[in-house]
């Protein structure tokens, strides 16, 4: 592959493998044992697959007589093919690692095995995020659009690699190089899979290592035999009978030939964290637990991921495949003592939530609220009763409980009653879905709930509440879906969801609250630039023009607002424009109130941007008055854009 050309069509193919590499795609995921690692693997297909719409626009350069330039090793870092080249690497190895995450099994491979997997999850992240920073944009032409989606996606990807703990880069790349230099063999045991990662059968991953060892300067002599050193012992790897000895940074120590490679990679190797009893982790996150609780069989997990685990259909325990003779699970307060003294001897802030029975209070003191868990613990059994009657009441309970307090809904989450409330959202009963999906709002104010939203896959059915529930039920699914909103990127699943055309739909039949849920939902999800074409596409601008000119809407405010972070994309100006807007723009920036003239002119500002047709427009409407008093005495805001437009207009005149 050195030496040749990489099209969008051979990225492509590349990104679809690893999408398929999943554990999801590989249809065992619900085998015999648990995936310790699906969520790691969900999360990064997930990201990877949001980079569909970056590698179609460059196919498309590439199609159009874009040069794909060739991946040769001493290309300079900032240039097309460094990037292509990086990228490749990094696929690669996601898709090496995601079908070694998605075999391993607990109950048949060690402790050490499961943490150098989670090293190289940080190696893999760290080498996508590496890629994505260096795009030439404006070599393949990218979109803004899809700009702004990759780059909600490298700070997922940067966020995902520090929560994976610190490391140096050097470190990372070389375990990064051991990572993708494993080979597989098909005949061998599961722990021993690894699949090779040529795109093309001649591509030998072995030359391209060996090409960038030579390329390094022979002055730099410890530097060459340090990662020839890694490179041989890759070649040993092979032979070994534990493939997980794969990540340098773990096993360089392991011959005493790599002495000198040891003593440089401690020179460069940031202090080590403090190490986490393994007792401490939970057998399924490999996370510290914070609410460890006893199954039937006898082992301790992070409540919410068993719970999720039962919740899900199976009857075993993920770590032992013993059958569970019942699905109790009891609170292990002795282990959560330990951990909340461990973390004190380490200074370790505890994880959040509950400590022995105990919730901590905005002042740092605790309250004890065993007496609360008791009663939601209940409630939320009731939440999966066989009676309709029961099952609304506990849900109304909750909706209730969920409104009063952030102690409330930690504990609520804590208790499983997320996932509960989600299939509740397509009850049949009217009012327990109302309740429902108040609740889910509710739950969702407290920042650490919306994750475990968005994980139990709530989105879906809010969006389904929002076309066919009751009046109720749909102002607090647009309500829900702003909220999630809120982080940067649930914006990006929300929109492809379906979700705003169900909320220009609420935006222009529902009732008065239902209209002002909806425009503030929009407006969040419209910040993200994909999202404003979609709402273009579904009649938005229509809607909105409706809301400026029926003054018995009184959404004013809320239509200006919303038409002003929709102004800069391309598709909404020719549909604003199109609209017959601009004359009810201007007629805004005479009569409006202050922060109306002031969206006013941010919009027509963003309309005659480049484009001498609307500027000539606004012009002949008679904006020049209203313009200059806007200049004089508007906001502070609003007289920056009405004096930008003053100055386009001179120009225009000028010419």
């Amino acid at each position: 592959m050195a030496g040749g050309g990489v099209s969008g069509v051979v990225l492509l193919d590349l990104l679809r493998d690893v999408l398929t590499a999943g554990p999801a795609a590989s249809g065992i995921a619900d085998d015999d044992a648990l995936l310790l690692f699906r969520k790691d693997c969900t999360d990064l297909i997930r990201r990877i697959a949001l980079l569909t719409h970056l590698l179609e626009e460059i196919r498309e350069f590439s199609g159009a007589g874009g040069l794909s330039p060739p991946l040769d090793a001493s290309t300079s870092s900032s240039s097309p093919s460094s990037w292509l080249s990086d990228l490749v690497v990094a696929l690669r190895a996601t898709k090496h690692l995601l079908l070694l995450a998605g075999n391993f099994r607990s109950s048949s491979s060690s402790d050490g095995a499961a943490r150098r997997i989670s090293s190289q999850f940080q190696c893999v992240t760290w080498k996508l995020e590496k890629a994505l920073s260096s795009i030439p944009y404006d070599h393949f032409g990218i979109s803004e659009e899809v700009q702004e989606q990759v780059e909600l996606v490298r700070s997922q990807l940067r966020r995902a690699t520090e929560r994976y703990g610190s490391s140096n880069s050097k470190m990372l790349s070389l375990a990064l190089a051991q990572l993708l230099d494993e080979e597989i063999d098909q005949g061998q045991s599961v722990d021993r899979v690894i699949e090779s990662l040529h795109i093309q059968k001649s591509g030998s991953i072995d030359d391209d290592i060996m090409t960038k060892v030579d390329a390094i300067p022979e002055g730099n002599g410890s530097k060459r035999r340090n990662v020839k050193l890694i490179h041989q012992k890759s070649e040993r790897f092979r032979n070994s009978s534990d493939p997980s000895e794969g990540c340098p940074a773990n096993n360089v120590e392991a011959d005493g030939q790599d002495d000198l490679a040891t003593k440089n990679l401690e020179l460069i190797k940031k202090p080590d964290p403090v190490v986490i009893p393994e007792d401490f982790l939970c057998p399924i996150s490999l996370e510290l637990m914070r609410d460890p609780v006893i199954v039937a069989t006898g082992q301790t997990y992070e409540r919410a991921f068993i719970q999720r685990w039962i919740d899900s259909g199976n009857a075993t325990c993920p770590k032992t495949q013993q059958k569970l003779e019942n699905f109790t699970l009891t609170p292990n307060y002795v282990l959560r003592s330990l951990i909340t003294q461990w973390c004190i001897d380490n200074n370790i802030e505890q994880p959040t939530g509950l400590t022995n029975g105990r919730i901590k209070k905005s002042d740092g003191s605790f309250r004890d609220v065993s007496g609360d868990i008791a009663a939601i613990q209940a409630l939320v059994r009731k939440l999966s009763s066989q009676s309709t009657e029961d099952r609304r009441a506990a849900a109304a309970e909750i909706r209730s409980l969920s409104k009063r307090s952030t102690d409330n809904r930690v504990l609520i989450a804590e208790s499983g009653a997320i996932p509960i409330l989600v299939n509740l959202l397509t009850a049949e009963d009217v009012l327990t879905q109302e309740n429902a999906v108040t609740s889910i709002l509710n739950l969702s104010i407290f920042e650490n709930n919306k994750g475990l939203i968005m994980l139990a896959g709530a989105v879906p059915s809010i969006v389904q509440v929002l076309r066919n529930g009751s009046m109720e039920a749909k102002e607090n699914a647009a309500a829900t879906l702003f909220s999630l909103a809120l982080a940067d990127e649930n914006k990006i699943i929300i929109g492809a969801s379906g979700a705003i055309p169900a909320l220009v739909e609420l935006l222009q039949t529902g009732s008065t609250r239902g209209k002002k849920d909806a425009a503030t939902a929009l407006f969040n999800l419209c910040i993200y630039q994909g999202n404003k074409g979609r709402a273009v596409r579904v009649g938005i601008i229509a809607a909105l023009l409706k809301m400026l000119t029926d003054s018995s809407i009184c959404m004013v405010d809320e239509a200006l607002t919303i038409m002003s972070v929709l102004a800069s994309h391309q598709e909404a100006k020719v549909a604003i424009v199109k609209a017959s807007s601009i004359p009810v723009l201007i007629d805004l920036l005479r009569t409006g109130l202050p922060r109306n003239k002031e969206n006013a002119a941010a919009i027509l500002l963003a309309l005659c941007k480049r484009d001498t047709d609307n500027l000539a427009c606004i012009s002949r409407l008679g904006a020049v008055i209203p313009l200059t008093e806007v200049a004089k005495s508007g906001t502070e805001r609003a007289k920056r854009k009405a004096t930008s437009l003053l100055e386009n207009l001179r120009k225009l005149q000028q010419i």
